[in-house]
């Protein structure tokens, strides 16, 4: 998202946490509701110009949605999303998407609110680790011949009463209704947002043996240094890396392994 759009975003984030700060709110029910908002206007693509259509008036596109979803939804779903309507936004497909990330951070701060969110973070690191590795598993769950029904029992077979009820509510939106994307760039999306969470960034670590507490400890704060920011360790093991540590945040790639050492090595020697 780029200008407006961004701004009406943060501006949204705001206002859902401070409706999730309140008792009375339940953030899973919130995240369900806003959830089927999204699957609406990313269908009625007449609706979502009328909301962002910067000639109408503000009121009068908040009025509509009061309208149309008072009673549908519960009274904070509906003020979150008509103070959306009244707010500018670049192009209508960005409202849908902004909804659609609202709708996972409410999942993300139930978790949190339930103590849980470490363990949400680390099953969906571990679930994209399980797509990557099973390109049955994955035509199973892309595959658009078959019914949102079939995906979600396929899923619940495979995370019910193994993951966290919010891991499994994330994963299952997003393979019902991927939207466009990838399975594994939405799996790492909903990382990256459980990670802004707790205002801290995901490092994925690749290293040949299992890392210890005190490696794990020591590499966490050396990154945490480096970067600024905490940073949360999502651990994977490949026994190709001959030694030391692959390192991954963000877009960038810190290699320290000596498989990559020695590929350095022959690159000199060759030139």
């Amino acid at each position: 998202m780029n200008g407006a759009s961004r701004e009406a975003l943060a501006a949204a984030r705001e206002r859902l946490d401070a409706l999730t700060d309140a008792t009375s709110v339940d953030a899973a029910q919130l995240a369900d509701e806003l959830a089927a908002v999204t699957a609406l206007l990313d269908r009625e693509a007449g609706l979502r110009r009328v909301l962002t259509d910067p000639a109408q008036p503000a009121e009068a596109k908040a009025e509509l949605v009061q309208r149309l979803l008072g009673g549908q939804v519960g009274g904070p779903a509906v003020d979150l999303v008509a103070g959306m309507a009244r707010t500018r936004w670049s192009q209508p497909r960005d409202l849908v998407d902004a909804l659609e990330e609202l709708a996972s951070l409410a999942d993300l701060t139930a978790a949190e609110k339930a103590g849980a969110l470490d363990d949400v973070e680390d099953e969906l690191f571990r679930f994209g680790r399980i797509i990557s590795s099973s390109t049955e598993l994955r035509a199973a769950l892309t595959d658009r011949a078959a019914g949102a029904a079939a995906k979600t029992e396929l899923l619940h077979r495979l995370l019910g009463g193994r993951a966290n009820v919010t891991t499994e509510r994330l994963v299952q939106r997003l393979v019902t209704a991927p939207r466009g994307r990838s399975l594994e760039t939405g799996i790492e999306s909903l990382s990256k947002l459980a990670a802004d969470r707790r205002n801290r960034m995901v490092a994925v670590v690749t290293s040949a043996v299992p890392l210890s507490d005190a490696q794990k400890q020591r590499l966490g704060a050396a990154l945490a240094k480096l970067y600024g920011r905490q940073m949360h360790l999502n651990l994977d093991v490949d026994p190709e890396v001959l030694g030391g540590i692959r390192v991954r945040v963000g877009d960038e790639e810190i290699n320290g392994s000596l498989a990559d050492r020695l590929e350095d090595a022959g690159r000199r020697l060759a030139s």
